[in-house]
């Protein structure tokens, strides 16, 4: 009789302690707080000293739009007048040999047509209705700058993309342009892609050039133009992330060429070796200049002034450059006084560090949960980026106060950011280490059972 009636009262006090529980377990959805932490690499003052040597620094420069890139992350470490819109004469030219090395095959054997031959000075000189090889003209292109090669290239690949016939020789001159603007629309297109919003190109060879279109029943113009940002943006991509970027480099790192015309066998398939032979030098002077260049297009008209664009590997380092409207005639060098003023500035300043953060993570309390704490944890990633004595650089951890139950195990529930100079640079998610299900009936049962078992 008396284990009955303690049997009972057991069954009673569970089941007031699971009413209990059931009516802390169902409160209210709590409010997400935001906690910050920060991090700062560098006091406030040292911050200004240097702030006021980047100043100094971009003053001393000659070129009216400049960028000085990191090439790993495309931070721009250093600028002026980065996203004005400006002409950029051949340095059009590293998009025209990056498209031709993607897209084409470099022993494509390529008529040339009467508008091809008809380019402007700087050009290779080539004939109607003779054949060039694919990567001959590449080097002609980039070593050069010749004009009429680019547009070879151009007309010969842009004629397949705008289905027109592929007997290059034969087309008129309205069918060659359509062509090349077929060319110039891909250019477009992969600049878009790599994230250069801001560039449009008109010619494959840099010549200054404006677009007439209709949109919207209305007439349109769309100028050959960039910015230093974009450039060197552009430059980034040729160097190190294209699939082509090997062909690329060594292409714009040699220092002569020498090349030929072909005709076609007259009796059988193929083509042989004519009458004329070239030999290209490289412009790219910067090269030997400065110890760390690996690749570089200089470019000139009367309109974009004298421009130039780089790429520089040093000390583990990588930097891309570009300088727009960087003097007239007779200012031929101010490009490399300016090239080597901020690819100095960048191996001086500039070192590389793994930025992660490791914080120690509180349990975060579950709202209904059968666990009631559940572990969290960083997904730890190596955050390397060129960083300055005078960059500012903060972790900010955001969490909620509590979580809602059911929590997955893996689940986001909080993020760390990482910025520099206020710029986000990275997102690392928080996850829970462990699941907690949310509480049921069959949980409060199954506990009401327990305790009047025990």
């Amino acid at each position: 009789m008396k284990l009955k009636k303690r049997t009972f009262q057991k069954a009673v006090f569970a089941i007031c302690m699971i009413l209990v529980g059931m009516a802390c377990a169902y409160t209210p959805q709590y409010n997400q707080n935001r906690t910050e932490y920060l991090m700062t690499l560098a006091a406030a003052q040292n911050t200004a000293e240097k702030q006021q040597e980047s100043e100094g620094t971009t003053s001393q420069l000659y070129a009216r739009a400049a960028v000085l890139m990191d090439a790993d992350s495309g931070r721009i470490l250093l600028g002026k007048q980065e996203n004005e819109w400006l002409p950029m004469a051949s340095t059009t030219k590293i998009m025209t040999c990056i498209l031709v090395l993607e897209e084409g095959n470099p022993d494509d054997m390529i008529p040339v047509s009467s508008y091809a031959a008809g380019q402007p000075r700087v050009h290779l000189g080539v004939k109607k209705g003779e054949y060039y090889r694919a990567q001959d003209l590449l080097y002609s292109l980039m070593l050069e700058s010749h004009n009429d090669s680019a547009v070879v290239l151009a007309e010969y690949y842009g004629s397949k993309w705008a289905g027109l016939s592929a007997d290059i020789a034969s087309h008129s001159g309205e069918e060659s342009q359509k062509a090349v603007t077929a060319f110039a629309a891909k250019m477009n297109e992969k600049a878009k892609k790599i994230g250069c919003e801001d560039t449009f190109f008109v010619t494959p060879n840099g010549l200054d050039g404006v677009l007439h279109f209709r949109e919207n029943g209305q007439e349109k113009q769309k100028e050959h133009v960039t910015t230093a940002s974009d450039l060197a943006a552009i430059m980034k991509y040729c160097a190190w992330e294209s699939p082509a970027s090997e062909k690329f480099l060594e292409i714009t790192q040699t220092r002569s060429y020498t090349l030929y015309n072909y005709r076609k066998k007259e009796s059988e398939e193929g083509f042989l070796q004519a009458n004329r032979v070239f030999s290209c030098q490289n412009h790219n002077a910067f090269l030997d200049m400065m110890d760390g260049v690996v690749s570089g297009k200089t470019g000139f008209t009367a309109k974009a002034g004298y421009c130039y664009v780089g790429a520089l590997e040093k000390d583990g380092k990588r930097f891309t450059i570009a300088l727009l409207a960087c003097g007239w005639p007779n200012n031929k060098t101010w490009k490399w006084h300016d090239s080597r003023i901020l690819l100095e500035y960048g191996l001086k300043h500039y070192e590389k560090q793994d930025l992660f953060c490791k914080t120690d993570l509180k349990e975060l309390p579950v709202n209904q949960g059968q666990t009631a704490y559940v572990m969290t944890k960083v997904n730890e990633k190596k955050i390397e980026r060129l960083v300055a004595d005078h960059d500012r650089v903060e972790v900010i951890l955001e969490m909620p106060e509590r979580l809602q139950a059911p929590v997955s195990a893996g689940e986001k529930v909080g993020e760390q950011r990482y910025y520099i100079n206020g710029e986000l640079i990275e997102t690392l998610s928080v996850v829970s280490v462990q699941k907690s299900l949310k509480i049921d009936y069959v949980f409060w049962v199954k506990k009401i059972v327990n305790l009047i078992l025990l």
